[in-house]
């Protein structure tokens, strides 16, 4: 008999054709089974609710800070219960980052990593000489200074910022419930973030990474993007009216370079599909090395296994996207992922936006985060 699975994912050329892409392909191998998938905007993506979806989708596509609900409730299939050990152990050994390991916990592994992202640096190669591409924080702040910068600065990226700074600057995070960030290290973060806000154009307060690689890809005025989610779909040509360079980030004066945020997607099946069978086939299918580093990568996708990122055939096709930007994924910050973490993030990345925006005091400011933290632990469980 036909089955039909239905997925979510997210609307983007990297999240939503590669798994049309595999989807067909699987139909192709095995004529009765038929994966349909859905999309939801890149900041449905983050909020909806996973309780939700995991009601009406077999397949979802996660971010990695949900698996401490996904772990209380019960909502997704402990992958490591149905796939072979073997399968996982390798999956571990070609990790970009943690990517692999932000998906376990609760001693299950609840999706697998089929996207790797991190914040990382981008350039007009056309407009900007490569003697002058910035390699540290003042030369950022020289280019910002003429106007030739552009980030994203969206409540949740000024919340990924922020802790990109204080992770690189050394400060503690998340360190037991009463504090995010030790006062020290948390104000210095936010005075360097305000210090190069104020160099850009202000509408760079509403824009997530892919504004910023529109407008960038698009407009000549602006040349370089000291961090943003990488997105390899700028790097190939013909995709956008100018191609995009991508580069390791800068030094951050004395403190090395700059440790940004894991992001990146992974697989998972929902507890209630009744064909768990073959959804725990598609999703080895789709992260195994052969499809990512073939059919994933090459109908739009951003690959999350190692060996793809390694293929010289896809870094000839990017301008070396992924050789160049693995250093900064493998050293990325790994959030939390407790019960509670993505409220308290959203009301986190607003506090920060405010800051950006308006005149505070920084020392106010991380007050404010601290009592939002110690709400989100208190109301909840790690």
């Amino acid at each position: 008999m036909a089955v039909t699975l239905k997925g979510m994912t997210w609307d983007h050329t990297r999240g939503y054709l590669p798994m049309v892409a595999t989807a067909q392909r699987f139909h192709e191998m095995y004529p009765e089974i038929e994966i349909r998938w859905d999309k939801r905007s890149l900041q449905a993506f983050a909020d909806y609710p996973l309780e939700e979806l995991v009601q009406h989708y077999d397949l979802l596509v996660i971010d990695h800070p949900w698996v401490g609900e996904v772990f209380a409730k019960g909502i997704l299939l402990p992958l490591d219960e149905y796939l072979d050990a073997e399968f996982l152990a390798e999956q571990q050994r070609h990790t970009v980052g943690l990517s692999y390991h932000s998906y376990h916990f609760g001693h299950h592994q609840w999706a697998l990593p089929i996207d790797a992202a991190a914040p990382v640096a981008s350039y007009r190669a056309d407009l900007l000489d490569p003697s002058s591409v910035p390699r540290t924080w003042q030369d950022v702040m020289y280019l910002a200074q003429r106007g030739r910068v552009i980030f994203p600065a969206k409540a949740i990226d000024s919340w990924m910022n922020f802790l990109m700074l204080v992770v690189t600057l050394g400060g503690a995070l998340f360190r037991d419930s009463q504090q995010v960030v030790d006062e020290v290290s948390g104000v210095l973060a936010l005075q360097y973030l305000k210090g190069l806000t104020s160099h850009c154009s202000q509408e760079i307060l509403r824009y997530n990474p892919i504004d910023v690689y529109e407008v960038l890809s698009r407009e000549d005025h602006y040349w370089y993007c000291p961090f943003a989610y990488g997105y390899i779909n700028y790097a190939r040509d013909g995709y956008a009216p100018h191609r995009l360079t991508f580069d390791d980030l800068v030094e951050l004066d004395d403190h090395g370079p700059l440790k940004s945020v894991l992001g990146g997607t992974g697989l998972a099946i929902s507890v209630r599909s009744s064909r768990r069978d073959w959804a725990v086939r598609y999703s080895q299918f789709v992260a195994a090395a052969r499809c990512q580093s073939t059919l994933y990568w090459e109908s739009g996708g951003q690959p999350g296994h190692r060996t793809a990122w390694l293929d010289p055939k896809l870094n000839k096709s990017t301008s070396q996207f992924a050789l160049r930007t693995l250093p900064a994924l493998d050293r990325s910050y790994l959030r939390p992922r407790y019960w509670g973490y993505l409220p308290f993030q959203e009301h986190a990345g607003a506090v920060v936006h405010e800051y950006l925006r308006e005149t505070h005091n920084p020392h106010q400011t991380i007050a404010q985060l601290n009592r939002l933290y110690q709400s989100s632990v208190k109301e909840t469980s790690w």
